[in-house]
């Protein structure tokens, strides 16, 4: 008498999530398939940015003003060794958009994390412990809604600015910025988060946990919390570009990166001058940069809010 042994074996983690819903719906739609594409190549660009530029904005060994304001190669009057041309400090514009790219994703994401930390921590306090503290925190949030994101930021900035004087400003300016976006907009992430936590405590598997001993902080982590990422992965991905965005216009005011730390945002401030007398490039192409990025993220958070409704079929 023979046994016949059948092994069967579970498909890999890279498996199933290559035939997940998600994916499915990623590779059918070509809106989303072409942004990811962008994105991850002006994002690996933008990392790799101390092994492609061709100069270090950062240096002022490599910076000559005496090559300032030359136009990208297209243009008549160009110097090859700028591809896309000169800033008016003479850095080279391929390498000064790579770093400030850099810089720019870096605020944003850094921002967004402290964000989705305060939000998630305070909406999940709210939902599932109600009552006052509910009351209090929601009163808190909404009136930090009725002031805007850029208006709290140019106050605190320029209050922080005159504190702390230029020099240690502009020292310090990127940990500034990161903290003044995440916290003027938490209150996005603690409305949808208590909005998820009121529903799903009333469930009967938020009941088993009560009844098996756990405390309130293992279940909001371990149970709740894990059922509210679907709407926070939506509004982290808008989140994102809206940080950018952020960053980029305190930059052109002046109350973001210093011109010796470029970002998009400083860029485009430090060639609005020269737009009018000819040095389109100085703006326009960081601008158009900045453009890009921003579309193909939101493009990304739409694609992502569409595959995340459960309410929608997905075949």
């Amino acid at each position: 008498m023979s046994s016949l042994t059948t092994n069967t074996s579970r498909p890999s983690r890279v498996a199933r999530i290559l035939n997940s819903n998600i994916a499915y719906s990623f590779r059918r739609n070509p809106v989303a398939v072409v942004s990811m594409v962008v994105f991850l190549i002006i994002a690996v660009a933008s990392v790799l940015a101390p092994l492609i530029a061709p100069f270090d904005p950062y240096d002022p060994a490599s910076i000559d003003i005496m090559n300032s304001e030359y136009p990208p190669v297209w243009v008549d009057g160009a110097e090859a060794g700028f591809v896309l041309g000169t800033d008016d400090q003479g850095r080279d514009l391929w390498s000064t958009i790579l770093y400030g790219t850099r810089l720019s994703l870096i605020i944003g994401l850094c921002a967004v994390a402290v964000q989705a930390f305060l939000g998630i921590t305070i909406g999940l306090l709210a939902g599932y412990i109600g009552g006052r503290l509910d009351s209090l925190l929601m009163r808190f949030a909404d009136i930090q809604l009725s002031f805007s994101t850029l208006m709290v930021a140019i106050i605190f900035l320029a209050i922080t600015q005159a504190m702390f004087g230029s020099d240690t400003f502009n020292q310090y300016a990127i940990y500034f910025l990161i903290a003044v976006i995440g916290i003027a907009e938490w209150p996005q992430y603690a409305r949808t988060v208590r909005a998820t936590v009121l529903a799903e405590k009333k469930k009967e598997y938020v009941d088993s946990a009560r009844v098996l001993g756990f405390g309130p902080i293992r279940i909001m982590v371990r149970h709740i919390l894990p059922n509210s990422l679907s709407p926070i992965f939506v509004i982290s991905t808008v989140q994102v570009a809206n940080a950018i965005i952020s960053e980029a216009s305190l930059s052109f005011l002046g109350l973001g990166m210093p011109p010796s730390q470029p970002s998009l945002g400083s860029l485009i401030s430090s060639g609005f001058d020269y737009i009018f007398s000819g040095s389109w490039w100085i703006t326009t192409i960081p601008g158009v940069v900045l453009v890009v990025l921003v579309l193909v993220i939101n493009l990304l958070g739409d694609w992502m809010r569409d595959v995340l409704n459960p309410k929608l079929y997905k075949g």
